[in-house]
C-alpha cells in the first residue's frame, strides 16, 4: 500500500467508476466546460434562490409585517348607518378611563396589570403596553364589545404588530380594509396605521356587524373576515379570546 502511493501512480479505473466518482465530487477541479450540463444548471438555480433569499430577508426588515387577515367585504350602507359609524369614528374623545367609585377603578387597574404581564412578551415596553391596552379597554367598552373579544380578535388578525398588512390590504391591529376610511371616515387609509384610530375603526365596525347578526357573535365575526358562515375564523377567535380572560 505504502509503494503504491510513493510511486505516484493511481489504481486504474473503469469508465463507470469514474463516471461515478465525478458524480460524487462535484466541486472537483475539472473545468466549467467539463462538467455536466445539469450540475451547472443546478448550480445557476441554487445561486438564484439564494440571492432570492438575500432580498425576502432584506424586506422583511424593512417592510411592514404582512398578516393573514381575510378579506372584510364593502357592502351598501344605508345613509342612516353610514351617519351613525361615521360620528361614532369622528368623536375626538381621548381614551382615559373614567371610573364612578374607587373599586371600578382598583378592577380596572388589576386588569391592566394582569394584561400587561400576559403581553410583555409581545410588547416589552411597558409604557406601550400600557398606552395599548389603555385604548382597547376604552374603546371595547365605548362601542359594547367584551374586552377579551377583542384582544383575542387583534391576536387572530395582526398578532399585536402595528404595522402590519394583510395580503389583500387590510392594514394595522384590526386589520381594517382601506375602503372604511373612504366610506366612513375621511378617506385617508394611511390613519389605519395610527393605533387609536385603527382599533376604534375595529370596535365600530364589530359593533355594526354585531347588530346586522342580531347579537351572534359567530356570525359577527365572520363577517368581519370576510368569510361569514365558516367557523374557521370564529373558532380562531374564540381560542385566542381565552388568553385575554380576566377574572377579578
Amino acid at each position: 500500500m505504502g509503494s503504491d502511493h510513493n510511486s505516484g501512480q493511481q489504481p486504474h479505473q473503469s469508465e463507470a467508476e469514474h463516471s461515478r466518482n465525478c458524480a460524487l465530487t462535484p466541486f472537483s477541479s475539472a473545468s466549467e466546460a467539463e462538467k455536466p450540463e445539469n450540475f451547472k444548471q443546478n448550480r445557476r438555480v441554487a445561486l438564484i434562490n439564494t440571492a432570492r433569499a438575500a432580498i425576502i430577508s432584506v424586506a422583511s426588515i424593512t417592510a411592514p409585517q404582512l398578516a393573514l387577515a381575510g378579506r372584510q367585504l364593502e357592502e351598501p350602507l344605508a345613509d342612516s348607518v353610514r351617519g351613525a359609524l361615521s360620528a361614532a369614528i369622528a368623536s375626538s374623545a381621548p381614551p382615559i378611563p373614567e371610573f364612578n367609585n374607587t373599586e371600578t377603578k382598583l378592577q380596572y387597574l388589576r386588569w391592566l396589570g394582569e394584561m400587561s404581564t400576559r403581553l410583555k412578551r409581545k410588547k416589552t415596553d411597558f409604557e406601550t403596553r400600557k398606552e395599548f391596552l389603555q385604548t382597547v379597554w376604552y374603546e371595547s367598552k365605548r362601542a359594547g364589545l367584551d374586552i377579551s373579544l377583542v384582544l383575542g380578535l387583534i391576536q387572530v388578525e395582526s398578532n399585536f404588530r402595528k404595522h402590519a398588512i394583510s395580503v389583500v390590504g387590510a392594514r394595522g391591529y384590526m386589520q381594517i380594509m382601506p375602503f372604511w376610511a373612504r366610506v366612513i371616515g375621511d378617506g385617508d387609509a394611511g390613519k389605519l396605521f395610527h393605533m387609536q384610530t385603527n382599533i376604534r375603526f375595529g370596535c365600530v365596525i364589530l359593533r355594526h356587524y354585531l347588530e346586522r347578526e342580531r347579537g351572534d357573535t359567530f356570525m359577527a365575526l365572520g363577517r368581519y373576515n370576510g368569510s361569514r358562515g365558516k367557523p374557521q375564523y370564529p373558532n380562531a377567535v374564540y381560542a385566542a379570546q381565552k388568553n385575554w380572560m380576566f377574572t377579578a
